[in-house]
């Protein structure tokens, strides 16, 4: 990981000069925060009100390929082009699109095009959907300076600075580093769980609690229903709430897969400030995704002792604002709006 510029930009300066307003039957911001999920967009004036809204489906691309999750895209711009009254081509001056499986330069680079070409804005900036949290969890107003790290499906932690340098990592996965995130946590939950009941691994109380969530009696009928597809793949991020409970009820195994995961958020979250030289000084640690939103005691209580040792000076901070929050705020910057738009757009999704 190293330190580098912010997103991936395409179109022209004009959004961005100073002083741009919206032009003729424009708004100033198109705002696109896509997870694997679903998609938040939302139409924001050049005073922070925001015009239109809409929710679409999940952005795949390494799934359907980059045409067909644009089009996915398109569907939730034209519902919320058309709430605000305004033509899907040229609603805005600027689109700022957070994307989740933009994870790479390369695949920012692409998306960006990818998004200009639709012609929903004179410029386009794409970057990751973490950079959404991150800008989400700071106030309105302020500028883009801290570390966000993301724990949903997923983990994943950028940083960012005022002049546009951000830190990052490629966050695809093992080949990339990665452990934890929901899918992560189930998946080692259910390793420690069948070795337990085969004999091969240490007692748990996760072999009963983890097949018990399904109404099923043993680890063997759970690897068979998840084997033959009886339970849905996509079932299996079930299994890290009961991973969490299991782990408050004092079970040795399911606390050790707890701790570790404070252990990689702290990881993540020191090499980020250290990159961008913000380990000593006083700045934002912004927690998100629905593992870390949930605030589970033992999980909050090891990142904040952890943390405290590396970076003492470090603020932690929990989002639960709405990621597209997050992507509008840095439109608004980007088209240099006032402080009265960056705090109308706030008040919007804090109410």
């Amino acid at each position: 990981m190293g330190v580098s510029g912010m997103g991936s930009r395409a179109g022209t300066a004009a959004g961005r000069a100073a002083g741009t307003a919206s032009g003729p039957g424009r708004a100033s911001v198109l705002a696109v925060d896509a997870g694997n999920s679903k998609t938040d967009v939302a139409v924001i004036g050049a005073d922070g009100s925001v015009l239109g809204t809409a929710r679409g489906g999940g952005f795949q691309p390494p799934v359907v390929g980059i045409e067909a999750a644009v089009d996915v895209l398109a569907e939730a711009v034209a519902e919320a082009a058309s709430a605000a009254g305004l033509p899907e081509r040229g609603v805005a001056e600027h689109v700022s699109a957070c994307l989740a499986n933009a994870d790479l330069p390369v695949e920012e680079r692409e998306l960006a095009e990818a998004v200009q070409a639709r012609g929903w804005g004179r410029t386009t900036d794409v970057r990751n959907d973490t950079f959404a949290i991150l800008r989400a969890g700071l106030p309105s107003g302020a500028e883009p300076r801290g570390v966000a790290v993301v724990c949903g499906a997923g983990i994943n932690c950028v940083g960012m600075l005022p002049d546009g340098r951000t830190a990052r990592f490629p966050a695809i996965g093992r080949i990339s580093g990665d452990w934890g995130g929901g899918s992560g946590l189930a998946e080692e939950a259910l390793w420690f769980a069948a070795r337990a009941e085969d004999g091969r691994g240490e007692p748990t109380g996760l072999v009963r609690t983890l097949p018990g969530h399904f109404g099923l009696a043993s680890m063997y009928e759970l690897i068979e229903a998840l084997h033959l597809g009886r339970i849905p793949f996509e079932r299996r991020h079930e299994l890290t709430p009961v991973l969490f409970a299991t782990s408050a009820a004092g079970d040795p195994v399911a606390r050790s897969l707890v701790d570790r995961l404070a252990e990689e958020v702290v990881a993540l979250s020191t090499v980020a400030l250290s990159k961008l030289g913000l380990l000593d000084e006083e700045v934002p640690v912004l927690l998100g995704g629905s593992v870390l939103a949930a605030r589970h005691p033992q999980l909050d209580q090891g990142i904040a002792e952890l943390l405290a040792a590396k970076a003492p000076k470090a603020v932690i901070g929990v989002v639960t604002a709405p990621p597209v929050l997050g992507a509008g705020l840095l439109g608004l910057d980007q088209v240099r709006a006032d402080a009265a738009a960056h705090a109308r757009l706030g008040a919007h999704y804090s109410g």
